[in-house]
């Protein structure tokens, strides 16, 4: 599973590079306001962290591989999917509904972060 999430963080942490290039260059050319910008900036941080993240939970999972390391990545992977896809598509649409589905991301961010906490506590300390 390490390979796999190293995998797939490398794709988040491409793709984050791509929303942003496309948020300083081509967002120009869309002439969104100052919020419209921010969001999608806030979009594009989160996607990276978490790219960031799997790729921290990849060095982790090499040498303590866990379930619960496994699901960790579906919260990160679907926080992104949901929650900076969501704010992407708010900006650049300004459709407003698409802000009521944000929260179901950052909800997966969430409890992602507890279950590391979780999964932290129940390391050996030798092994921490």
């Amino acid at each position: 599973m390490s390979r796999t999430l190293l995998l797939l963080g490398a794709i988040l942490g491409l793709t984050a590079v791509l929303a942003g290039t496309f948020g300083a260059h081509g967002l120009s050319q869309l002439n969104l306001d100052a919020h419209a910008r921010d969001v999608y900036e806030i979009g594009v941080r989160y996607h990276m962290y978490h790219g960031l993240a799997l790729i921290a939970l990849a060095a982790v999972a090499s040498r303590h591989p866990s379930a619960l390391l496994d699901m960790i990545a579906y919260l990160f992977t679907g926080g992104v999917a949901v929650f900076s896809i969501s704010l992407y598509a708010l900006a650049i649409t300004g459709i407003k509904w698409l802000g009521a589905i944000t929260p179901l991301g950052g909800m997966c961010f969430l409890a992602g972060w507890v279950m590391l906490i979780v999964f932290a506590f129940r390391l050996p300390r030798a092994a921490a």
